[in-house]
């Protein structure tokens, strides 16, 4: 049974963060759901509507409104759009936990988030087997991209073509590090977040090579956890908590000026929702997680901001690049002309915009695997916008980003790589 009084409690900080919603509709104009269904229930003045009842919703239909609120791809382009500047990240990411701790995780959830995540060293071990069998039950389909497709696997996966799991994690090739800062006079901590560490290890080892280069100092403590975005997004508290504790806990033993990541939501869960739910914390835990988040910094952004990279005069031509801003970088962090100031400073590339850099790509974590056919239909519109850029190679911020768009162009057989900023400014470097 859940604690009613808890419940009661967060019902009322959930009606207090309402109040400033004009229901405007303001948000109709930008949430890439209600553009593809045209449900005033997927767009966020439909939600806030439900949730004004949301203690009498819940007891006539709890499952149907955990559905509802589910349908959000969490982008932020509403709260970006939102006259009234309501906290609609907060509201919605409140809301999943009232509706959790009210109904319970389904079973899969729980394996998942209670079961692995809460646990780095089994996921670690878990996901290191299905790297070694995956090429078993998968078919290359695109060797510019480096996508898979699986018969195999399509009752779970349907027919997405995906990106395999590295066969060296970063955190294999890289267990620890703690190097001294050197011409820069500068360290970061790196967090490289869980898809970077198991999928996309290049975009680690390229930071690395980067921070090196320019002679910042690195702390990369072992036995790093998940940020718990998708323990937050999925209503489960107790997990989230666990695993911002674990990492606090953990980069508090080190000294450093900035904690890095080449991820966007990794940097805005740290910079933006620890901050917002540290009241479970003992002291000392709340005072290590307000620290990180203090310091937490995208990486395009610290190597323009803080090391000083710049763009290079050079001739048009060459390689064609273009960039996707991922939501949570652009919109969230404010973080858009570093990625292609980094992008500028290798003289190989040419950078070409895309038509609506900024609109979402459809991923949105967990909602991918519970809505794929409309984050399908939302990432075909950004598919169609890299490929009439015409550009080579698309660039993002984002390693979830990543995942999305390879799986778009893959499925079209689109001939474009999918790369981070961070990776091509690393090819400058001998």
């Amino acid at each position: 049974m859940a604690d009613l009084h808890k419940l009661a409690q967060m019902l009322q900080e959930l009606d207090d963060q309402m109040v400033a919603c004009m229901k405007c509709g303001m948000c109709q104009a930008v949430c890439p759901v209600f553009a593809e269904s045209l449900n005033e229930a997927d767009v966020t003045r439909g939600k806030i509507a439900l949730l004004e009842n949301l203690a009498k919703e819940m007891i006539a239909d709890a499952k149907g409104v955990q559905e509802k609120l589910n349908k959000c791809l969490l982008c932020g382009s509403c709260a970006a759009n939102c006259p009234s500047g309501v906290k609609i990240m907060d509201i919605f990411l409140k809301a999943r936990i009232i509706v959790n701790t009210y109904m319970g995780l389904s079973p899969v959830k729980k394996v998942i988030l209670k079961g692995m995540l809460t646990r780095p060293a089994l996921f670690n071990s878990l996901v290191s087997v299905a790297a070694r069998f995956q090429g078993v039950f998968s078919t290359p389909v695109n060797e510019i991209i480096g996508s898979s497709c699986s018969q195999w696997l399509s009752p779970v996966i349907g027919d997405r073509h995906f990106l395999g799991l590295a066969k060296e994690p970063l955190h294999s090739a890289v267990p620890s590090l703690d190097s001294a800062p050197g011409a820069s006079g500068l360290k970061v901590a790196f967090f490289p977040g869980c898809v970077v560490d198991k999928m996309f290890p290049r975009v680690g080892h390229a930071v690395l090579k980067v921070m090196a280069h320019h002679g910042v100092g690195v702390y990369l403590p072992a036995g790093q956890s998940c940020c718990g975005i998708p323990a937050l997004s999925s209503g489960d508290r107790d997990s989230y908590e666990k695993l911002v504790a674990a990492n606090a806990r953990l980069f508090a033993k080190g000294r450093f000026d900035a904690l890095v990541t080449p991820c966007a939501t990794c940097t805005a869960t740290i910079k933006e929702l620890w901050p917002k739910f540290v009241d479970g914390f003992d002291a000392t835990t709340k005072a290590q997680v307000l620290a990180m988040s203090e310091k937490a910094m995208d990486v395009n952004q610290f190597l323009v901001d803080k090391v000083g990279v710049t763009a290079v005069d050079k001739p048009t031509g060459g390689t064609r690049v273009t960039v996707h801003d991922p939501c949570h970088l652009a919109k969230s962090l404010g973080v858009r002309k570093q990625p292609r100031t980094l992008l500028g400073a290798n003289r190989d590339y040419e950078l070409v915009e895309m038509a609506e850099a900024d609109r979402c790509c459809g991923c949105g974590g967990s909602f991918n695997l519970a809505h794929y056919e409309v984050s399908r239909s939302i990432g075909r519109r950004k598919r169609d916008n890299i490929v009439a850029s015409k550009a080579d190679v698309v660039a993002t911020g984002c390693p979830a980003c990543m995942m999305q768009i390879s799986d778009m162009l893959s499925q079209a057989g689109d001939r474009i790589a999918v790369r981070h900023p961070v990776e091509i400014y690393a090819e400058t470097i001998d």
